[in-house]
């Protein structure tokens, strides 16, 4: 296979990296471009011990780090539509989160693409969803029936800078609680302490708001049933609280990033 045809496929997601990451798709290319000059100069350079695309964005950030100016600011009249949400990140902060939320790469292949360590990324992350937290703050609805578990929930949300409105135990306080107080998130159990159905509410929610939706159930197959449209968030009980908040942050950034570019 030639190198055409290995690099191919990967630069639509290259291209979209690069303007996430500078802020505007004229200055993005020109950083792929750079780097692919760097690949046709030196094809023999593609290594063996990872795969063709963590070399690419390897080679991206050091050919993009050699370039002057970068980054573009807030205030830049280049910048794309719906990415000044994420120029108050620092550089690496940015590059961290896209590389790990985004394009989907684990933390060690960020750790390879950015040349740190495997530790130095999960700060990087930390920093992120910290600064994203706090640029996007918003009121989050609990849907649980489980007192310690809502606790736990509570106190993540809590924790990354948001208002907890209320905590609803069956679908007819859900809906009750949307319609005093509209969230900007959902984080929903499925069944619930009345036999009622979390989903059911979460559907009702969503015919008077727009909002982005996280279930959080010990029966993900009720949801992931492999028919559309699937809930896009879904994490699976007992629960990690560093995983919540990081699907937290995903579904606030991604909401954002699409009310923004639908504005």
């Amino acid at each position: 296979m030639s190198i055409a045809q290995e690099v191919a496929p990967h630069l639509p997601y290259m291209r979209r990296f690069a303007r996430a990451v500078s802020g505007s798709q004229a200055s993005g290319d020109a950083h792929v471009v750079s780097t692919l000059e760097a690949l046709i100069a030196d094809p023999t350079a593609l290594p063996l011990d990872h795969s063709v695309r963590v070399y690419l964005y390897w080679l991206f950030i050091r050919r993009m780090r050699s370039m002057p100016h970068p980054f573009v600011s807030a205030s830049d009249p280049e910048l794309s539509p719906g990415l000044s949400d994420l120029v108050f990140l620092t550089p690496r902060s940015r590059q961290a989160f896209l590389l790990h939320a985004v394009e989907g790469f684990s933390i060690d292949e960020v750790a390879v693409i950015l040349g740190a360590g495997a530790d130095e990324v999960a700060a990087l992350l930390g920093t992120a969803r910290r600064e994203i937290a706090v640029q996007m703050a918003t009121d989050v609805l609990i849907i649980e029936d489980e007192p310690l578990i809502a606790l736990d929930l509570k106190l993540i949300v809590k924790e990354l800078g948001h208002h907890v409105t209320g905590i609803a135990r069956t679908a007819i306080q859900a809906i009750s609680l949307a319609s005093e107080k509209p969230p900007g998130l959902v984080l929903a159990d499925i069944k619930l302490a009345d036999n009622s159905s979390g989903l059911d509410a979460v559907n009702e929610i969503l015919q008077g708001i727009a909002l982005p939706v996280i279930f959080i159930t010990a029966f993900p197959e009720l949801l992931l049933t492999g028919e559309r449209p699937e809930p896009a968030f879904v994490l699976t009980k007992p629960f990690e609280p560093d995983v919540v908040k990081v699907t937290i942050c995903q579904a606030l950034f991604f909401d954002h990033r699409a009310s923004r570019q639908a504005a």
